[in-house]
């Protein structure tokens, strides 16, 4: 039996010569369908589609998602951008320094300490210390005549302000005079300008001093 399997597996072998084995591939490489050329139009269309929409939905996204901003939904967030520095809140004294260095600098000098004999100081003034309601006359309307500051006797004049400065400014110089040169009295209001301007309308001409004393605490 062995020798049987041997020869029929040689007749078969000796059977597929090389140009049967050439013929037969040659015939199947002819009967493969045609291969299109390019590529088909829809899936070309489809990419097209979703490349816009990726492009465009990207640009909404940047437009209107806020960058994804966790403050948008977190209302507890550090609000602060990286890098970025807080905002700082002036004072109303710190605001009314500039104020007095246009409008008071050129009477009452730099260190608040007046010029001796011609106007008086406001470091250490118990009028500076004293009644806003005062203060806030003498800033509108102007001062005139004797006037008793720290012990010591002046005559003069001072110019009215308040057709130059808002009830805020006032306030906020004020405050700045008040807080100042070891001065220690509290904030005065811009409502509180406000109202005593209101009082005032009708009052014409410089305060004196006398005048004053009888306002105010």
């Amino acid at each position: 039996m062995s020798a049987n399997h041997d020869n029929k597996f040689n007749f078969e072998a000796s059977a597929a010569s090389d140009d049967s084995i050439r013929e037969v591939h040659a015939k199947l490489q002819s009967n493969k369908p045609d291969k299109p050329h390019g590529y088909p139009a829809l899936p070309l269309v489809m990419l097209g589609i979703m490349c816009c929409v990726g492009f465009f939905g990207s640009i909404y996204m940047v437009h209107y998602s806020i960058r994804f901003d966790p403050l948008v939904v977190n209302a507890h967030a550090n609000r602060a951008k990286p890098g970025e520095k807080a905002a700082v809140t002036l004072t109303r004294a710190q605001l009314g320094k500039s104020i007095y260095t246009a409008n008071c600098i050129a009477c009452h000098q730099a260190t608040g300490g007046g010029v001796p004999g011609a106007f008086p100081p406001l470091a250490g003034s118990e009028w500076v210390a004293g009644s806003e309601e005062r203060l806030v006359r003498i800033v509108l309307h102007g001062l005139q005549g004797p006037i008793k500051v720290a012990g010591n006797d002046y005559n003069n004049v001072m110019a009215p302000l308040g057709a130059v400065l808002k009830d805020e400014q006032i306030a906020n110089v004020l405050s700045y005079v008040r807080q100042t040169w070891g001065n220690n009295a509290p904030d005065v209001e811009p409502a509180t300008v406000a109202r005593i301007r209101a009082e005032t309308a009708s009052h014409s001409g410089y305060w004196t001093a006398e005048e004053l004393l009888k306002i105010g605490n």
